[in-house]
């Protein structure tokens, strides 16, 4: 572009020389560029060169598989990965056997085989992004509607024996979540069981007679209850005390009736243990003192196989329920674990990603340790070993908390000296920044020596439930602010990071923090770029799907409070607006049910009113993020010239 710009600067200066001279001179060469796809809106945006996305071209393609569970007829494995557009299904015969493609949609869709008897598979799909999920059966690559295909559905748990499938949805009035039960294989069968109130309830299990079903309404990231509902005459008793502020995540009933949860209950942090139904007394039985995430149990009962998050990467243990023996399973680096699952033969499927690795599909034998591999996902051709892992950054924010986050530099022996930084906040705000593979974000680190910064700020998930609360509501929403602050001055001194080219990016409520540092850290900033983000707590909290809004205003605050709305609009972004110097960059959902596009709208319009330099990248068939492989790949060659301009001056 800088050539470009040279050429017509030299002919400017044509008027000057003889008119013949002008007749033969050659007209400047225009400079290929990439066409923007037909569902994407680019305002106010330079063209992408092809050159750029032929040089990033492989770290475009690599993919990543994600085990959806066993075929318990087959002893096949069901996956979900990418090969055109969006991911899709594909069944796995045996370890590294043919990824034989079982679904062809235009959205992308996730699914699971009926337990026990494997004879149906249940598809989940929405609508370009709006999250108002159908519920399919899958057979010979077409879909069976089982709903309405207008309400929000979402399925919960199987039964057990396949038999049956709990969902909720919001067929009656589209706000609340009631629940259902239906047999999958006639959807006449789908009835009522509870009218809800609120967008929270699930029911996550089964009685094995299927009489009656554990229930969860879910208020917030530290507030769950749990219910016993009669199937037959819609009774529901509270297990515990509802009133009492405790969480509980994943529940299993094992054979012997035993009920096993992984809650807070007594503890800073979620453990695995058995749940009293009577009683409602958790007893925890695991002892590390991070986080279970995620748990199975086996069907004959005897072994159960649990995830700890250690630090933001993930740690399987495998616990043997007679003699209370753990057992630690460290063969796999630091990395992401996700979808375990024990087989009826008792291996144990699972996904597995690290810096180094793409998510691909395992199994593990209990009995032999024995690990392995189901695929071998592509990376574009690119050798994975190669990738940088993170360190720890740890400090101290405004009031004493210790925060921290994952720093990626850049190899040192490739880009000597200070190199930029990224700093990528996570949204939320219940989530967290963990290890695992970044995919195309490897080339902002292997090919233009960008460093990048995830930051675990104060409403993080993983450190436990007192940490996960500091943020709530609006007068400490803030504080997540200033911890992001400490955090990037805790990196802007590090040897290897130049202070004066540090930019931020985030998305959904991290995109309210990129929004935040625009107004508030500039002085540290050299540009920012944020995706589906919230620029007005007010204006997001009464536009945001109605399903989430009682759920949103837990932890955000109460707009229809007149304090409360105040300070919420306070702390908004766009109530600063004029104070944002620095140039930024929005990519926006059309179809985003969570943050409204109007949320972007607002802040690109204000920007521009006050002379401001702002892209606006708009993708009509996406919601809360961009899944179709065509608007990604565009949306992440676009962040590539916006970083490369902003950060390394070309």
């Amino acid at each position: 572009m800088r050539h470009a710009r040279l050429i017509a600067l030299l002919l400017g200066s044509a008027a000057l020389t003889p008119a013949a001279a002008q007749d033969t001179a050659a007209p400047p060469a225009e400079v290929p560029t990439v066409p923007v796809p037909a569902a994407l809106t680019a305002e106010e945006m330079p063209q992408i060169p092809l050159e750029l996305a032929a040089r990033v071209r492989p770290y475009l393609e690599s993919r990543g598989a994600g085990f959806a569970g066993w075929d318990p007829n087959t002893r096949a494995v069901l996956i979900s990965t990418r090969f055109a557009n969006v991911s899709q299904l594909h069944r796995i015969a045996m370890p590294m056997g043919a990824r034989t493609q079982i679904s062809f949609e235009a959205e992308p869709v996730s699914g699971s085989y009926a337990p026990t008897k494997g004879d149906v598979i249940l598809v989940t799909k929405d609508r370009g992004g709006d999250e108002y999920y159908q519920l399919h059966t899958l057979k010979d690559g077409r879909l069976t509607l089982l709903t309405d295909g207008k309400s929000r559905n979402q399925p919960n748990a199987w039964s057990k024996d396949g038999e049956l499938i709990g969902f909720s949805s919001t067929r009656r009035n589209g706000v609340d979540s009631d629940l259902y039960v239906m047999n999958p294989r006639d959807p006449a069968s789908a009835r009522l069981v509870h009218e809800s109130k609120g967008g929270g309830w699930a029911i996550i299990a089964f009685s094995p007679d299927k009489t009656f079903a554990y229930v969860a309404d879910y208020n917030s990231v530290q507030d769950v209850d749990i219910y016993r509902l009669d199937l037959a005459s819609g009774a529901m008793r509270p297990i515990g005390n509802p009133k009492a502020e405790i969480a509980f995540s994943g529940m299993e009933i094992a054979p012997d009736g035993t009920l096993w949860a992984t809650s807070d209950a007594g503890s800073d942090f979620q453990r695995l243990g058995r749940l009293d139904p009577a009683s409602g007394k958790f007893t925890p039985v695991s002892k590390e003192q991070w986080d279970v995430d995620s748990f199975d149990v086996s069907d004959d009962g005897k072994t159960i196989v649990y995830e700890v998050n250690e630090a933001g990467s993930d740690r399987m243990r495998i616990l043997d329920v007679a003699s209370g023996k753990v057992t630690k399973v460290d063969v796999l680096p630091a990395g992401q674990i996700g979808g375990l699952e024990i087989a009826p033969w008792g291996e144990i499927g699972f996904s597995f990603s690290s810096a180094k690795s793409a998510s691909d599909v395992w199994s593990l034998d209990p009995k032999t340790m024995q690990l392995t591999r189901w695929t071998t996902s592509e990376t574009g051709g690119l050798d994975p070993s190669v990738n940088v892992e993170p360190r720890i950054v740890t400090t101290k924010s405004f009031d004493g908390l210790e925060v921290s986050g994952l720093l990626y530099l850049p190899d040192p022996a490739k880009f000597p000296g200070k190199r930029p930084l990224i700093v990528d906040v996570h949204g939320g705000p219940e989530g967290q920044s963990t290890t695992g593979f970044a995919g195309a974000g490897n080339y902002i680190l292997n090919e233009l020596g960008i460093g990048v910064f995830l930051p675990n700020v104060r409403g993080s998930t993983g450190f436990g439930k007192t940490f996960v609360s500091l943020d709530n509501g609006p007068f400490k929403r803030e504080d997540s602010v200033k911890d992001m602050a400490a955090l990037i001055d805790a990196v802007r001194v590090d040897p290897a990071v130049d202070p004066a080219k540090v930019g931020v990016s985030g998305g959904s409520y991290g995109g309210y923090m990129c929004y935040a540092a625009a107004v508030q850290l500039k002085d540290k900033l050299a540009a920012t770029q944020c995706t589906v983000a919230i620029s007005n707590f007010v204006s997001f909290l009464e536009n945001t799907n109605p399903y989430r809004q009682d759920l949103r205003r837990v932890e955000y605050g109460d707009e229809r409070d007149p304090v409360q709305r105040a300070k919420l609009t306070e702390i908004s972004p766009l109530t600063r607006v004029n104070e944002i110097t620095k140039p930024m960059f929005v990519i926006t959902g059309a179809n985003d049910p969570r943050v409204p596009k109007s949320e972007a709208d607002q802040m690109v319009a204000a920007i521009r009113a006050n002379g401001g330099e702002v892209w606006h990248l708009v993708a009509a068939d996406e919601g809360h993020g961009f899944r179709k492989k065509a608007n990604s790949d565009y949306a992440f060659l676009a962040e590539l010239v916006f970083w490369k301009r902003h950060l390394l001056g070309e």
